[in-house]
C-alpha cells in the first residue's frame, strides 16, 4: 500500500499537519518513537500555551490534548513506538524504513512526507567548556523531563548556563520545588529568551541574571561530582575579562544554550540546507528543494510560541494534501533574501506554481532595536511595509502580503529599518 501522506513526528508539529490533511481527505500515516503523542508539550507543566490557537490558557499538557483528540476523532492511522531511521526516495515516491519493538525492520512507501521530528539541545561539548566533565552538567530540557514526568530532582543548589526559555522557565522550577538557584549566565549582552520569561521566572524569585558572562571552569569533586562552577564576564568578542570571575558552589549546571532542528533524516536526500536556521531551506508551502517533501515546526526553524508551531504546521499539512492533488505543477522559483537587520527569513523561496493567496514570510532580528520599519523589495520597488515595536533576536516576527501581482524575475529582500 503506499501512502498518500506520511508525518514523521507526533508532536504540537505533527498533530496540527495531520489533521490539516486528513481534512483534506488525504490518507494519512504519522509516526511517533515515543509510546504517546504531544511530543516535548508532555513535559512543559507551566501555563502559557494556546492562547493564539484556542483563546485559552493551557498547561503543555493540555495543549497537546485538545490536539490529540481532534487527531483520534479524525480517525487518524498512527504507529506509536516507532522510529523512522531511514528516508529515500525513488522516482515519484519516498522510501521510509522504520523499526519498533513490535514489528521490526519494515519498509513503506509514501507519495509526500512532512518531518516533524523537532529539535534538539546543544550540548557542553558543542561550546567547549573548559574545566572537568563531572556528573551533575546537564540540558535544561533533560532536567525538566527528569523532574516533571519522573519526579527527580537533579540538583539542590543549582546554576543555570544561558537564558533560553527552558533555561528560564527550569529556573523557576527549580526554585518552586525548593532548589536553590544561584543565577542565570547569557554570553550575549541581552537574554535569548521571551521577556515575559525573564519577569516571571528570574525578577519575581529574585533569581540574578547575569548578562556577557559565561562559564568560564567546571570543578569536579573527588566523586567526579560536580562541586562548583565559576563565571567571568565577556567583551564584545566574547572573551572573558580578567578579574571579573564570580565562584559559585553548586551540585548541578543545567545548559540552555541553544537547539538545533533535528534534519537527521534528511541526510540520505539532496536537500538544499540553510546555513542560518540549520534546516532545509523551503518555499511557501513549506516544501523542501525536494518535490514533496515538507518540514515545519521547530524541524525547520525554532520557535518561541507553540502555537505558531501549530498555525504553521497545519499551513504544511494543507500544502501536502494540495501536493497530492497537483503533483506536476510547473515551478517557477525566487529567492526570499534576508537584508539589513535580518538573521535568517523562511521562506527561503517563493514558488509561483503553488497556488496560495498570501505569502507569510517569518524571520529574526539581529540585534534589539526599539522601534524599526519592517520593509520588503523587490529590485527598487518597496512592496511592503509596516512598523514594529520592541524587536529581539529571542522573539520571531511574522508579517504577510499578498504576492499574485509581484514579478517572476526579480528576487525579493526583506530588511529592518531602524527608526
Amino acid at each position: 500500500m503506499i501512502r498518500e501522506v506520511v508525518v514523521i513526528g507526533g508532536g504540537a508539529s505533527g498533530l496540527a499537519a495531520s489533521i490539516a490533511a486528513k481534512k483534506r481527505n488525504k490518507d494519512v500515516l504519522l509516526i511517533e518513537r515515543e509510546n504517546e503523542l504531544g511530543g516535548i508539550l508532555n513535559q512543559c507543566i507551566h501555563n502559557g500555551f494556546g492562547l493564539e490557537v484556542f483563546k485559552e490558557e493551557y498547561t503543555g499538557p493540555e495543549y497537546a490534548y485538545k490536539f490529540i483528540q481532534d487527531f483520534k476523532s479524525n480517525n487518524i492511522d498512527c504507529m506509536l513506538n516507532t522510529t523512522v531511521i531511514k528516508l529515500e526516495k525513488e522516482k515519484d515516491l519516498f522510501i521510509i524504513t522504520l523499526t519498533s519493538s513490535k514489528a521490526g525492520l519494515e519498509t513503506i512507501k509514501a507519495k509526500s512526507v512532512i518531518i516533524s521530528s523537532g529539535c534538539y539541545e546543544r550540548t557542553r561539548g558543542q561550546i567547549s567548556m573548559p574545566g572537568d566533565r563531572p556528573i551533575g552538567v546537564i540540558t535544561a530540557g533533560s532536567a525538566q523531563r527528569y523532574l516533571n514526568m519522573n519526579g527527580y530532582m537533579v540538583g539542590k543548589k543549582v546554576f543555570i548556563l544561558g537564558s533560553g526559555d527552558i533555561g528560564l522557565i527550569m529556573a523557576r522550577r527549580m526554585h518552586l520545588e525548593g532548589a536553590e538557584v544561584l543565577g542565570v549566565a547569557e554570553i550575549m549582552a541581552y537574554s535569548n529568551g521571551l521577556n515575559r520569561n525573564i519577569v516571571q521566572c528570574l525578577n519575581d524569585f529574585d533569581i540574578p541574571l547575569f548578562l556577557s558572562h559565561t562559564v568560564t571552569n567546571v570543578e569536579a569533586d573527588e566523586f567526579k561530582r560536580l562541586k562548583a562552577i565559576t563565571i567571568q564576564q565577556v567583551d564584545e568578542s566574547f572573551i572573558p575579562i580578567v578579574n571579573t570571575e564570580k565562584r559559585f558552589e553548586v551540585d548541578a549546571l543545567l545548559l540552555s544554550i541553544g537547539l538545533i532542528p533535528d534534519i537527521t533524516l534528511l541526510d540520505d536526500l539532496n536537500v538544499e540546507v540553510d546555513s542560518r536556521t540549520k534546516s532545509a531551506k523551503i518555499n511557501q508551502a513549506y516544501e523542501t528543494s525536494v518535490s514533496g517533501l515538507f518540514i515545519c515546526g521547530n524541524s525547520l526553524q525554532v520557535h518561541d510560541l507553540v502555537d505558531n508551531v501549530s498555525k504553521e504546521s497545519q499551513r504544511a499539512g494543507e500544502a501536502a494534501a494540495d501536493f497530492i492533488e497537483n503533483i506536476n505543477r510547473e515551478k517557477k522559483q525566487i529567492n526570499i533574501i534576508n537584508g539589513k537587520n535580518i538573521l535568517y527569513v523562511t521562506p527561503q523561496h517563493l514558488d509561483f506554481g503553488w497556488n496560495h493567496k498570501d505569502l507569510n514570510i517569518t524571520f529574526r532580528s539581529t540585534k534589539k532595536l526599539e522601534k524599526a520599519v519592517v520593509k520588503v523589495y523587490q529590485g527598487d520597488s518597496l512592496i511592503y511595509q509596516k512598523r514594529r515595536s520592541f524587536i529581539v533576536p529571542a522573539e520571531m516576527e511574522t508579517i504577510s502580503f499578498a504576492y499574485k501581482d509581484l514579478s517572476k524575475e526579480q528576487d525579493i529582500v526583506l530588511e529592518l529599518e531602524e527608526m
